[in-house]
Parts: C-alpha cells; sequence; structure tokens
C-alpha cells in the first residue's frame, strides 16, 4: 500500500476532514442531467424553474450534492481507502455561482470483518453558512504495517 491514504491507526474520532470548497456552473448541471438520464426541468430550464416552480433559478441536483459530500471524503481518505456506506440527507436547494463547502468530521471508527472502518459527518453549506444538508459516510481504511 502506498503513503496516500490516512491509516485507520492513526485516525481518532473528532478529527476535522479538509474542507471541499466549490461552485457548480450552469454547464455543469446541463450535463449532470444529460448523465443521469433527469430531464426534470428545474436542472436546465431557468425560465421554468423561476415561472413554473417558483425558484430563484434552477437548483442543483440531489445527486450531485451527494456525490460532492463523498468526493469531500474520498479526497481525503485517498486510494488505498473504499466508500463502505453512504446517506444524504437534503435541507434546502442550491443554485448556480453559489459556493458550497463540505465539512467532514470523523464521528467513530471500528474493526470490522478485518477492516477498519471510519463514519465521517459531513455537513453542507452555502456561501451564506446556511445548512443545505447533511451525510454520513463510511469508508474502509487500511492499518498501518507492522514493522518487525
Amino acid at each position: 500500500m502506498g503513503d496516500l491514504s490516512p491509516r485507520y491507526d492513526d485516525v481518532e474520532v473528532g478529527d476535522s476532514l479538509p474542507i471541499l470548497s466549490t461552485t457548480v456552473g450552469r454547464a455543469q448541471l446541463f450535463l449532470f442531467s444529460a448523465a443521469t438520464n433527469n430531464a426534470h426541468r428545474i436542472h436546465y430550464d431557468q425560465t421554468w424553474a423561476v415561472e413554473e416552480e417558483g425558484l430563484r433559478d434552477i437548483v442543483v441536483h440531489g445527486p450531485l450534492h451527494g456525490a460532492l459530500a463523498a468526493r469531500a471524503v474520498t479526497d481525503w481518505a485517498g486510494p488505498d481507502a473504499m466508500m463502505t456506506g453512504y446517506a444524504m440527507r437534503h435541507r434546502r436547494p442550491a443554485f448556480p455561482g453559489d459556493e458550497l463547502r463540505f465539512r467532514g468530521r470523523v464521528s467513530a471508527k471500528r474493526r470490522q470483518g478485518g477492516k477498519g472502518i471510519v463514519e465521517v459527518e459531513v455537513e453542507e453549506t452555502n456561501g451564506q453558512g446556511e445548512v443545505l444538508g447533511s451525510a454520513l459516510i463510511s469508508v474502509a481504511l487500511p492499518f498501518r504495517e507492522k514493522t518487525l
């Protein structure tokens, strides 16, 4: 194993992950709609979203929020880790140009089936600090190799 992933032995409950901050644009939303075969007009048709749905603009897809939350964890966990669990709750929408921030914190760890499982609570906020959603994501991290 390489040295690119944190080791289960070195992670503690309460550890913070690096914050992932990103902005989603209109082109990304259109392409995400196409890639996921999601034809709901609130994701690409601004006139429809505003006039028919009463939104202020087109909205970021729920699964895209989820993918970004997972990315916040897997970027930290590195290539030697494996995502083993995922659950997300959406609380409010995000719109093109909004800054999205994903803050993760290790909430639990356990040994299970020979693997070191780490649970990470992720909170998503916008640039104004409003909570958009939360996730609980589990990853299996490698153990530190024993030296003789």
